[in-house]
């Protein structure tokens, strides 16, 4: 996960909560502190054998020892650089007695593994779990479940809402890891001994690192917070792609008139479709300047298009009576009426400090509560936000309400 920062729906709360099997054996009494404790300093050696998965028979008995496992860690590398959908290379594992590297380019038959990955009996530790939940949901149809995010449950315990891997590590633990293989190729191959090494220490803390956050929630009250955030992931909606939603990824679209948004809402669209189709990077197949140029500028012909800033003349020769399709074709999108008035602007402001009131109270960062972007969706009319779900709603989410109501705070 090249030390990550990257982003149980059972309402009984408890272990389902938090997406935890029963058979984890988790008491909801006296939890460990969430500070270092004086003995993490000395971390005990770890003496759990690795494996290096390369075969289909190896991959098959691993999985079958990890399944007898309550809780697994887990991790991935891969590379996105030339691609739409990410390039699995390694998969990491480690449970109590085991740590795993699955060769994923030599061994492209992952079924044992992806059956582990749906065993609802195992519970899957991940840090900034998102982007490899991607690529298992892409790969499966499904997503694994049930997981536990180390880096949504650090947030909820005032590490900022984007806490690295090697920092929470450090915080927790008192161990300083190695981060100077950040930019490793993991498609070349051989892997070297030191970026496996690096690899297997994106697990081998993980599962001490769950214990101790999950008990300090409990010991908080928090524990049950948990079951909003990680609901999310495990939806596949929130792996799949709706070419609709691409313009809300299109930078500089904020400067722009409603009929303009409307365009680049529709040539986003059409972007999305392309990269999907070709599996390549969206800014390859036209970055987001040349999408705000094209909007401003409404070209008729492909002389037009071809006029546009850093258009690239084989997207005009190929695709060009596309684009005018597109442009000419732009419907009244969400994206046209997402420009703020400056009344709603100010309400947005006013809603962001309350927010920043209430992170303050908890201990938390703002945007554990909300973003600035979802204020401002909330003010033009959407309910189906996270804030008005769970403790977010107790706790900022039904002030915003009445922020929009006029009704006294």
């Amino acid at each position: 996960m090249s030390r990550k920062t990257r982003s149980s729906t059972d309402k009984g709360g408890g272990f389902r909560a938090a997406g935890l099997p029963r058979r984890c054996g988790v008491r909801m009494i006296r939890a460990l502190p969430l500070r270092p404790e004086p003995r993490a300093l000395a971390m005990t050696p770890d003496h759990r054998p690795v494996r290096h998965v390369r075969d289909a028979d190896e991959l098959a008995a691993v999985c079958a020892a990890l399944r007898q496992s309550a809780v697994v860690a887990l991790d991935t590398e891969f590379i996105r650089e030339s691609t739409y959908y990410p390039q699995l290379c390694l998969v990491q594992l480690a449970d109590a007695e085991l740590l795993v590297v699955v060769d994923a380019l030599a061994v492209p038959d992952l079924a044992p593994l992806e059956a582990l990955l749906a065993d609802t009996r195992v519970l899957k530790v991940l840090h900034a779990a998102r982007q490899d939940l991607e690529i298992f949901a892409h790969r499966m149809g499904a997503v694994p479940a049930p997981v536990f995010d180390t880096q949504v449950a650090a947030s909820l315990l005032g590490h900022g809402d984007q806490a690295g891997y090697a920092a929470v590590v450090q915080q927790l633990l008192g161990v300083a890891l190695d981060k100077s293989l950040v930019r490793t190729d993991w498609a070349a191959r051989p892997v070297p001994a030191a970026a496996l090494d690096y690899a297997i220490d994106d697990v081998r803390y993980l599962l001490e690192i769950h214990r101790r956050l999950r008990d300090a929630l409990a010991e908080r009250g928090r524990l049950e917070w948990l079951e909003s955030e990680f609901a999310a992931l495990a939806r596949m909606d929130t792996y799949r792609v709706e070419p609709a939603d691409a313009w809300r990824k299109v930078r500089g679209i904020q400067r722009l008139s409603g009929a303009q948004r409307g365009r680049v809402a529709a040539l986003a669209a059409w972007r999305e479709r392309l990269a999907i189709e070709l599996d390549r990077p969206r800014g390859w197949v036209l970055k987001d300047e040349v999408l705000v140029d094209l909007a401003r500028g409404n070209p008729v012909d492909e002389t037009g298009l071809a006029a546009v800033r850093d258009m690239p003349p084989q997207v005009v020769k190929r695709r060009g009576s596309e684009l005018l399709v597109a442009l000419r074709d732009a419907p009244e999108a969400e994206a046209a009426r997402a420009r703020l008035t400056p009344e709603q602007d100010a309400l947005v402001d006013a809603m962001a400090a309350l927010v920043r009131l209430r992170a303050t109270a908890e201990g938390i960062a703002p945007a554990n509560l909300a973003t600035r972007r979802e204020l401002e969706r909330l003010v033009q009319g959407e309910r189906g936000l996270g804030v008005l779900e769970g403790w977010k709603r107790a706790t900022v989410g039904e002030s915003l309400l009445g922020l929009l109501e006029g009704r006294p705070q």
